[in-house]
C-alpha cells in the first residue's frame, strides 16, 4: 500500500518536528527565584548562610563546588529549615548545628582555590534563591555585620559586600 502524503509535505513536517525538538532540548527550565542568598561570618569567624526571602518561601539551602562542569558540582553542605522560611531575613551557621535547621549533609572542609556557591530551594522546586559564589579568600575578607551577595542593583551581576541592613532593605527590589 502506498502513502498518499507527498514527499515535500512529509519533509516539511519532519523538518518542523526536528526544529521543535531542538528548541525543546536547548531551552532550559529553571525554578523562579524569589529569594537572595548571601554569606557572612560570626564574631568568632564561623561561616553564616544568609537568606532574604522576598515573597514566597524557601525550605533549605545547599552549598556546592561551583563549576561549569556539571560532574564537578559536588555538594559540600546542605541544610533544611525546620519550618519554611517566609518573607524576611534568615541566618544560620553553616559549620555547626543551628537552631531551626537540620544539616542534611554536614559541611565538608572547604579548600583554597575552590569556588563555592550557596543557593536556596524549595522541596517542590516551586521557588529558589539567587546564589552567591565565593572562595575562602572572599570569606576571609568578610567581617561580622557584612554580607557577600550578588549585586543588589538591577544591571550588575557582580558580587558585592554590603551591610546586613542594606542587604535586608534592597535584596528584593529587583526580584
Amino acid at each position: 500500500m502506498w502513502s498518499t502524503t507527498s514527499r515535500p509535505v512529509f519533509r516539511r513536517f519532519g523538518g518542523a518536528v526536528a526544529v521543535v525538538m531542538g528548541l525543546a532540548a536547548t531551552s532550559g527550565c529553571s525554578v523562579p527565584a524569589d529569594a537572595v542568598a548571601g554569606i557572612s561570618v560570626t564574631v568568632d569567624g564561623h561561616l553564616l548562610g544568609v537568606m532574604m526571602v522576598c515573597g514566597h518561601q524557601i525550605d533549605g539551602a545547599t552549598l556546592y563546588v561551583d563549576s561549569n562542569d556539571v560532574n564537578k558540582q559536588v555538594t559540600v553542605g546542605s541544610w533544611t529549615a525546620h519550618r519554611p522560611l517566609t518573607p524576611g531575613l534568615a541566618t544560620w551557621t553553616l559549620d555547626s548545628p543551628a537552631a531551626g535547621w537540620t544539616a542534611t549533609r554536614s559541611l565538608a572542609p572547604l579548600t583554597t582555590k575552590t569556588t563555592y556557591a550557596l543557593y536556596g530551594w524549595t522541596k517542590d522546586n516551586s521557588w529558589s534563591a539567587n546564589s552567591i559564589s565565593f572562595t575562602l579568600a572572599d570569606r576571609d575578607r568578610l567581617t561580622p555585620g557584612k554580607v557577600r551577595c550578588n549585586s543588589i542593583s538591577e544591571n550588575d551581576e557582580s558580587a558585592v559586600t554590603v551591610s546586613i541592613a542594606e542587604f535586608k532593605a534592597k535584596a528584593c527590589q529587583n526580584m
